[in-house]
């Protein structure tokens, strides 16, 4: 089981006895089928081959990959997400928990030969979304752009953090000023315990900020003059049409 907390919020992550938890490249799983989701504007989510979520997130192909691919999806098929809080005072403790899993059911074909993957005319790829992760799709899009996501599909911290920003930014009503510790700090929100220290922290941070820039120009994310704190500001992080966002960048990979 994992567990993180965010001031009273308490996320904990218990994954299946057979597959273990969600990690990694992992993330990509949901982020792909809630864009179908919303490209389909349907709760079954139909596509041909597994190819296709590789092509998504510029990952090469083949047998090793495609078993990568299946044994992510199992691990997050597996995993039961409770969300809650926690809260206590001088007489009482209150908690109170919300329990969901990405899928209800999938269909995922494969070949356990790496040179004879599934043919797309014969075979079909269905996933179901659970009733809860449809409905918070629907109830809460996040507007970003795959080709960031692909550029960033081998850094998983920095993708949270593009995820984390490009959700929060779109939330904000003007300039807000988020702590980098504490309880309900950035840091605890994003699970960087590898980065615990507060200069390594820092470091850090400032070095995702400038590469999650190359691919989103107008970011308005940067760090405080006393470096205590990340300042954010309304903006979207979508694809701009004149093209002078989200380019690759070699060091961005």
């Amino acid at each position: 089981m994992f567990e993180r907390r965010n001031g009273q919020f308490v996320l904990q992550v218990t994954g299946h006895p057979d597959y273990g938890l969600p990690f990694g490249q992992d993330r990509i799983v949901p982020i792909f089928l809630a864009t179908l989701a919303v490209r389909q504007r349907s709760q079954v989510v139909r596509f041909q081959t597994a190819a296709e979520m590789l092509d998504t997130f510029g990952m090469s192909k083949g047998g090793k990959e495609y078993r990568r691919l299946i044994a992510a999806f199992e691990r997050i098929f597996g995993a039961t997400i409770f969300f809650g809080t926690d809260t206590r005072s001088d007489k009482s403790r209150v908690i109170h928990r919300a329990r969901f899993n990405f899928l209800r059911e999938t269909q995922i074909w494969y070949n356990r030969d790496d040179k004879q993957l599934p043919d797309s005319r014969d075979f079909e790829n269905v996933v179901v979304l659970s009733d809860e992760f449809y409905q918070e799709i629907l109830a809460h899009p996040i507007p970003v752009d795959l080709e960031a996501l692909r550029i960033l599909s081998g850094a998983p911290a920095e993708m949270d953090l593009f995820m984390w920003l490009a959700y929060r930014c779109m939330k904000a009503k003007g300039p807000e000023s988020i702590p980098l510790f504490g309880p309900s700090g950035l840091s605890n929100q994003l699970g960087t315990t590898e980065y615990s220290r507060p200069r390594r922290f820092r470091g850090m941070l400032d070095i995702w900020l400038r590469r999650i820039r190359c691919l989103w120009p107008e970011c308005p994310a940067q760090l405080s003059s006393s470096g205590g704190s990340l300042l954010i500001d309304r903006a979207t992080a979508i694809h701009r049409d004149d093209g002078s966002a989200l380019q690759p960048v070699e060091h961005a990979r």
